[in-house]
């Protein structure tokens, strides 16, 4: 039965019908919640082992079902015309479901609110006018701090009515946030929508400028499949990967909004530095030529270098007899593991196997019966296992890395018709280093080592992987996360206009190239729903320098006066101009983001303190109390706040080691804000951002 209270009910008032489905729901949810602690599993369990796995699924359920005060039950009704999925027989009843975050149902097992990843709910994001798809109407409902304050209907099969746009959607599109955005769920688009229901087995990459919601996207889409696939995905495993911990922390805030609590993040260098510890820095030039997909054949060469072909024969005593495996053998299995191609470590595994196999033989020739135990023994014989370590002896990743990057000649042989001379002399460190442990390993350096890792043994792949700001890492990076996601499936997010490393991607078909995965989809999205039109369209001033070729964000969103550019006289004026701005924003409802070269950083806070303002670092939660966030540049990225103000365009751009790069991480500046940006500036802008026309900009 669908959860529903038909308008003739209980009162002429339908927001006081609607707040009375809310209470019961909420109500209903506090009674799920309240049977799963009461469950008693002291009868149903054989052991303390089977004990605490059935604990640990209760307390998950337990916390699944908590009620987000602030965060919307349910957000949509759909009212269809007939019964789902009966024959749509004139006159048949129609049935009315309450759309929300989580199910709910009530004491007799009918749901209050559906899933917003059931199939029922799909036509609360896909049905227009067009194609109603038997949906006679659609209910939108609006919230303040958790209470349903509103309502808007659409009746979608009735041809009288024209279609427009939902003001509450774009209301809470629009809405100041104080905390993290909880409630996207209710704003995921058509379009959006199509990519988040594509199946686990493809890989799909979402090229969108900024404001056309691809994070969003892409949490959905994790959340969605975890929803569609939980069980083979509980065994295979999800993950979401993002470019800082600012960033990740963010979108942890977001994702039980989504119904999901439980999702792995990381960061790139957290996949690759087990064990390793980073330390060191590599310049731009260094970095850049660690990262190209030349440096994966350098090292598979240098592995495949350890294996020496074998000159001696191997000689096994057992007992009273004595077995020969001829040299000439022994190269024949060495030959042919060569050419299978196999990890190097399995290989090693499977070689002292190879020759005990070949000693088997000699046996069962001369009339004895040996079974797989005298096999196993003859492999672990002290003859085949020195014959082993001379031909095919154990690699440490760490050590192989490291002997490349301080031994020219190790190097120069493996990288030949590679890397130029100048190339090599490049990542070649200049001072000697003793040992694995007091290397000063960079980020670049532990990716290498990541895939020399894999080249040793396979690394682990999971189920399906969400990589966010995807146009940042560079080829070895792509082949990183590719490696967790061999067997399994990917979504890839990104803007190749915010690439804002040295080695950031050209094409998004040279990274899924890199990431294992050159058949995926490539959708693009450049419908703006979060940055205003006159702040994109300034913004997308940089964007033929810095990606030729990307066509420009459509923002739907017009907001006069959203944009101020100052110029004030000289730098000694620019901490008061830029608080000032900072002061003036605080006027507004919402959060508020100092956006500022990271060289500026200090200077600023320094005046925001002596000026008696309290500031958030990026990623920390902003309250009614503390709203305003000082934001370096490099870690801007994915992050957005009401309201903008932006410290020196010029000190953002040289702070980077190239002019491009520079123009890339002003553009991810520029388009952070959601309500109103005030750019303030002593030093010249960019030619790009010269001003034009009575307002200066």
């Amino acid at each position: 039965m669908p959860a529903h209270e038909h308008e003739s009910d209980t009162t002429t008032d339908p927001l006081a019908r609607e707040r009375a489905h809310l209470a019961a729901s909420r109500s209903a949810l506090r009674a799920m919640r309240e049977d799963a602690q009461a469950l008693d599993i002291r009868d149903v369990t054989a052991n303390w082992v089977n004990a605490a796995v059935l604990q640990a699924q209760i307390d998950e359920r337990i916390k699944s079902l908590a009620d987000l005060a602030h965060t919307p039950l349910f957000f949509g009704r759909l009212d269809y015309l007939h019964r789902v999925g009966a024959e749509q027989a004139e006159g048949a009843e129609g049935e009315q479901f309450y759309i929300g975050r989580r199910h709910v149902h009530d004491a007799d097992g009918d749901p209050m609110v559906i899933d917003w990843r059931a199939p029922v709910s799909q036509p609360f994001y896909r049905a227009s006018k067009k194609d109603p798809q038997d949906v006679g109407r659609r209910r939108r409902f609006g919230y303040t701090g958790g209470e349903l304050t509103a309502y808007e209907d659409e009746h979608l099969s009735d041809p009288t009515e024209a279609a427009q746009t939902s003001k509450l959607l774009q209301a809470e599109i629009e809405r100041p946030r104080v905390g993290p955005m909880r409630d996207i769920v209710a704003t995921i688009q058509p379009e959006q929508d199509e990519i988040v229901r594509s199946g686990l087995g493809g890989t799909v990459c979402v090229q969108g400028g900024p404001g056309t919601g691809k994070t969003a996207v892409g949490l959905h889409r994790v959340a969605y499949l975890l929803y569609a696939h939980r069980e083979r995905l509980a065994r295979t495993g999800t993950l979401v990967i993002g470019p800082n911990r600012s960033f990740l922390h963010y979108i942890e805030q977001v994702l039980p909004a989504l119904g999901e609590l439980e999702v792995k993040q990381a960061t790139v260098d957290d996949l690759v530095t087990a064990g390793i510890e980073v330390r060191g820095t590599d310049s731009a030039a260094a970095a850049v030529v660690k990262g190209d997909a030349r440096m994966a054949e350098v090292l598979r060469r240098a592995i495949r270098s350890h294996v020496t072909p074998p000159t001696e024969p191997v000689m096994v005593v057992r007992g009273s007899r004595r077995w020969r495996v001829p040299a000439y053998e022994l190269e024949e299995i060495v030959t042919e593991l060569l050419a299978r191609d196999m990890r190097y470590g399995a290989a090693h595994e499977a070689l002292p196997q190879r020759i005990a196999h070949s000693v088997l033989v000699r046996m069962e020739e001369a009339g004895e019966a040996p079974d797989d135990r005298v096999q196993n023994a003859v492999a672990r014989n002290p003859a085949v296992k020195a014959a082993v370590k001379a031909i095919w002896p154990a690699v440490e990743p760490a050590k192989l890395v490291l002997r490349l990057l301080v031994d020219a000649e190790f190097l120069a042989a493996h990288a030949a018709g590679l890397l130029t001379e100048d190339e090599q002399k490049t990542i070649l460190w200049t001072k000697p280093v003793r040992s694995v442990k007091s290397a000063k390993w960079s980020a670049a350096d532990a990716v290498l080592i990541d895939e020399a890792s894999d080249l040793v043994a396979r690394t682990h792949s999971l189920g399906h992987v969400v990589l966010d700001e995807a146009q940042d890492l560079s080829p070895m990076q792509y082949r990183a996360v590719g490696r967790r996601c061999t067997t399994g499936s990917a979504t890839v997010l990104g803007d190749l206009a915010q690439g804002t490393t040295p080695w950031s991607t050209e094409s998004w078909a040279q990274a899924l190239h890199h990431l294992g995965k050159p058949d995926a989809v490539v959708e693009e999205l450049t419908a703006g729903f979060r940055v205003p039109r006159e702040v994109i369209a300034y913004a997308s001033r940089l964007l033929p320098v810095i990606s030729p070729g990307l066509a420009a964000v459509e923002s739907v969103r017009e907001s006069p006066g959203s944009l101020e550019v100052r110029e004030v006289a000289g730098p000694a004026e620019l901490d008061a101009a830029v608080l000032t701005a900072c002061e003036e924003s605080l006027r507004h409802e919402g959060s508020i983001g100092l956006i500022a070269a990271d060289a500026r950083i200090p200077a600023l806070a320094d005046a925001l303190t002596a000026a008696g303002h309290a500031y958030l670092s990026p990623g920390e939660e902003t309250t009614a109390e503390s709203r305003l966030t000082l934001v370096p540049a490099s870690l801007a990225k994915g992050l957005e706040y009401d309201y903008v103000v932006l410290d020196e365009p010029a000190a953002v751009v040289d702070g980077e080691p190239d002019e491009r790069t520079g123009l890339r991480r002003l553009y991810v500046a520029l388009t952070r804000a959601v309500s109103g940006l005030t750019l303030v500036h002593a030093a010249g802008l960019p030619g790009e951002l010269a001003p034009a026309g009575p307002s200066g900009v």
